[in-house]
């Protein structure tokens, strides 16, 4: 009963810090998206995979967790620079807004969730060629929404 124990806590006490503290989220988005401590994870490794989709680290992750870029954090970055300073008060919130909705569900576990790599990489592909960071970040918006009200 103990060894059945100290897992599940740990495993608890891990989300909870997952969840509590947000610096993991650019200091930038944090005004723009619901703290990290009020959303609903499903499970402790859910709060962990969102974790991963904003900064890449795979720490307290199964093995096949890849780290590293890209990562929403990122991402963003990428996508300020590309706006330039005129764009840059619309697009960051929008921006940031668009990695919870996409990082929610691509953490979820896989036989659930509606985003998957996949779609990570047609997102990232379609940033990536526009030519208007500010159309990009909407286009990506459309296709997530999309897939989120879906099945």
């Amino acid at each position: 009963m103990v060894r059945l124990a100290a897992p599940l806590f740990a495993a608890a006490l891990l989300a909870a810090n997952v969840a509590q503290a947000d610096e993991f989220v650019r200091p930038d988005c944090r005004g723009a998206v619901a703290p990290t401590s009020s959303l609903k994870f499903d499970t402790p490794e859910h709060a962990l995979w969102y974790r991963r989709f904003w900064t890449g680290d795979c720490a307290n992750l199964p093995f096949f967790c890849i780290s590293g870029a890209p990562n929403w954090n990122d991402i963003v970055g990428k996508l300020v620079v590309k706006g330039g300073p005129s764009e840059q008060s619309a697009l960051l919130p929008k921006a940031c807004r668009l990695g919870q909705l996409i990082g929610l569900e691509w953490s979820r576990e896989k036989k659930i969730r509606r985003i998957d790599t996949r779609d990570l990489r047609v997102f990232n592909g379609i940033l990536n060629a526009s030519g208007d960071a500010l159309r990009g970040v909407d286009q990506v918006e459309t296709k997530a929404r999309a897939l989120t009200t879906t099945h």
